[in-house]
């Protein structure tokens, strides 16, 4: 008996709607691979120390790198980690932690800053620093900022057409700050197997690198003097930090997950403090006998 068009409707739609379906899986991978990196198995993840509730976050390192240079202008200017919070969160919704050059009208940048909006020149804010440095500044101009909920203190700076979209990224900011600002130890690794493979690190570009997101009194005055040829970049944590109340520590960590984060666009091979070690390819490890607590030791790719 031929088939008729009403009985042969019902397999059409199937085809489709089976067809529809695929084509959106495929699309969420490719956008999923898309926000968090395309280095193939190169990821980063921070966790809650001690696991449990505290959940975990995956992200890429061009993420990563970017996240650990927002925390690091906002601890250089004073600012509490409830402000890297407020920043991490602000980014991560704006531009998913991406420097792209591109947005809505003339926004650009980690957190699409418009330059007609007088938030600066395409190309000042185009530098991670820079835009980090200017949201923080009028992040401060917000009275009671810390106690406002966190979408209310991000949409009091951006101005947003979307004044809830900041919430929803909170947790994860929340962990990214806790690690990038030094309070929770060992809690951020990267997995970079190619790091080994790439160019040799340049210490000279790390110790800049460090100045830029950290200030000048980041390294000791003769720290740069005829070490171009240095294999390894080694950062006192004391020079800002308290010995009491375990600032020195947060200090430490602080450093330590910066090198992290911060590896892929350097090219750093290992991170030494405190007795823990970091390995591109590996993550943390505790080892005896490296480096204690009184210095930050990184370990360039050759």
């Amino acid at each position: 008996m031929p088939r008729t068009a009403d009985s042969a409707r019902p397999r059409r739609l199937f085809r489709v709607a089976a067809a529809f379906a695929v084509l959106t899986a495929l699309a969420g991978y490719l956008a999923l691979q898309y926000v968090t990196g395309r280095e193939g198995s190169a990821r980063c993840t921070v966790r809650a120390v001690g696991g449990g509730d505290g959940g975990s976050y995956e992200l890429s390192p061009e993420m990563a790198a970017n996240a650990a240079t927002i925390s690091a202008v906002g601890t250089t200017l004073g600012l509490p980690e409830r402000a890297v919070t407020i920043a991490l969160a602000t980014a991560l919704q704006e531009s998913s932690l991406r420097n792209i050059d591109h947005g809505d009208r003339d926004s650009l940048g980690l957190f699409q800053q418009r330059p007609s909006q007088g938030w600066g020149t395409p190309e000042q804010i185009m530098d991670p620093v820079y835009s980090a440095g200017e949201f923080y500044t009028h992040l401060a101009k917000v009275p009671d900022y810390a106690r406002l909920p966190l979408t209310d203190a991000a949409q009091r700076v951006q101005k947003s057409a979307f004044p809830y979209a900041y919430a929803k990224h909170e947790p994860d900011a929340a962990l990214l700050a806790a690690a990038l600002t030094g309070r929770t130890p060992a809690s951020l690794t990267c997995t970079l197997p190619t790091v080994a493979d790439s160019l040799p690190g340049d210490a000279d570009e790390v110790r800049a690198d460090l100045v830029r997101s950290f200030g000048k009194d980041v390294l000791p005055a003769t720290g740069a003097a005829g070490a171009s040829a240095s294999t390894t970049v080694s950062v006192p944590v004391g020079a800002r930090a308290r010995a009491e109340d375990g600032e020195e520590s947060r200090r430490g960590w602080e450093l330590a997950h910066w090198a992290v984060a911060r590896a892929g666009t350097l090219r750093i091979a290992e991170v030494s403090y405190d007795g823990r070690v970091w390995r591109a390819g590996s993550g943390w490890r505790t080892e005896s006998g490296e480096s204690g607590a009184t210095s930050v030791r990184m370990r360039l790719a050759q």
